[in-house]
């Protein structure tokens, strides 16, 4: 794309086009956004050239930065043979060999691998499964779930009857099925422990599963909590017959240290949810995975198939791209890679402390993240403007509100690890300054 393209792009895009998550209104008469034109390994660049450390990993995404070559290679490679066939009834192998090699590094006993297209639709399957799973195996009257305020599954209408902000779930209250949103552990441990007890003591006979996003509550503002939750979590699952879903969409793949954020505890769930690294911010990919008792729940007469399903699921590119993901991490040892950077993150973290207007700093594997001083809430502004200021010195960090947070790449280079840290730190001072 030449420079002169900007502002036919911008044309296009403020007439036409409608942006996610975006007060639309300010966007088109406020915004000069960032027009992004190529991008490679942890920056993207826009349509001048410059170049934008991506501090967020588009969306927590790009594990391996962008356009790593393994993945750009393997999907060039499959899409000079098959695009797309159906998985309804049939199969190819990159489909069936990414399945066997997923179950390989998932924790055991998730032997089961149903494939669907993104992080919503990963957990909108668990859902199903869960619900169709206890009306046909004696429980049908098992249709409650249990999640955390602050929580967030996803976009679809089931996935935000489990959500916990109010700002994203308020609309469509109405339309919502039955969901339990407990205290989180990230505010309190031993109240949200309390909590989750007394509520399977009194509803676990109505109750399909807990549904927990483990250790981080990431849209609500990467809110770390203690694995002991988990571990209850666990055992009260097992001691009420109630299932345990954990959506590990942003957590797994390493992010927060181990393949999987439930490692930390031993914790294995009845379902797993994965997406976002899965492809390497490729493709639209995903994964529910599920243990061989659920499975069974579903063989039998042809009434009880599983009767879910997306016309992309399990596609042959999004398949390829997600086995050369697992063989990056084997053969480039992305997680041993991770540990030191995870190191450096924390240390830069820990020197913007130390500033007045910076308080609640937190680090979690490749995750960190700090509250400015002042509001609170998913529409406080001050985190845009360290938004700006650091793009301003090229760097994407969008914020959550008044969380100013990074997500990079796992093998994000150490000097443009630094510099990223450098940018953050000088923006949070010029607007605690300004």
């Amino acid at each position: 794309m030449k420079s002169g393209d900007r502002e036919r792009v911008l044309r296009a895009d403020k007439r036409h086009l409608w942006h996610p998550y975006t007060a639309m209104a300010r966007y088109i008469e406020e915004t000069n956004p960032l027009v992004v034109a190529r991008a490679a390994g942890s920056r993207l660049y826009d349509v001048d050239g410059r170049a934008y450390i991506d501090g967020n990993a588009s969306w927590w995404t790009s594990l391996l930065g962008h356009n790593h070559p393994r993945l750009v290679e393997a999907l060039r490679d499959q899409a000079s043979a098959l695009c797309h066939t159906s998985l309804a009834g049939v199969t190819h192998e990159a489909a069936a060999l990414f399945a066997e090699e997923l179950v390989r590094v998932a924790p055991p006993g998730l032997t089961r691998v149903f494939l669907s297209d993104n992080g919503s639709t990963a957990v909108e399957a668990a859902i199903k499964l869960c619900v169709q799973y206890w009306a046909q195996n004696g429980a049908p009257e098992r249709t409650r779930f249990v999640s955390l305020k602050g929580a967030f599954h996803g976009e679809t209408l089931g996935v935000s009857a489990l959500g916990g902000m109010p700002e994203f779930r308020a609309p469509f209250e109405p339309l919502l099925f039955d969901c339990a949103h407990l205290a989180s552990p990230a505010d309190d441990l031993e109240v949200a422990l309390g909590e989750l007890e007394r509520e399977l003591e009194a509803h676990a006979a109505r109750t399909a599963a807990i549904v927990l996003e483990p250790l981080v509550q990431g849209a609500s503002g990467m809110r770390i909590y203690d694995k002991a939750y988990l571990v209850r979590a666990r055992e009260l699952a097992d001691r009420f017959g109630v299932l345990l879903v954990l959506d590990e969409v942003f957590t797994g793949y390493g992010r927060t240290g181990p393949m999987w954020a439930a490692d930390h505890a031993s914790v294995v769930a009845d379902v797993l949810c994965s997406a976002k690294g899965l492809s390497g911010g490729l493709l639209p990919f995903a994964a529910t995975l599920t243990t061989e008792r659920i499975f069974a729940g579903f063989l039998g007469s042809d009434s009880r198939a599983f009767f879910y399903g997306h016309t992309f699921a399990g596609n042959p590119l999004g398949a390829r791209v997600a086995r050369e993901v697992l063989a990056v991490y084997r053969e480039e040892g992305i997680l041993e890679q991770a540990r030191p950077k995870a190191r450096r993150l924390q240390e830069g973290f820990a020197k913007l402390a130390r500033l007045d207007h910076v308080k609640n700093v937190r680090t979690l594997g490749m995750i960190a993240a700090l509250d400015l001083a002042g509001g609170k809430g998913y529409l406080e502004r001050s985190g845009w403007r360290v938004y700006e200021e650091a793009l301003r010195r090229g760097a994407y960090v969008r914020p959550l509100g008044q969380v100013v947070y990074l997500t990079p790449p796992l093998n994000i280079p150490d000097t443009d690890l630094d510099e990223l840290l450098e940018i953050v730190h000088a923006s949070v001072l010029a607007v605690a300054s300004g």
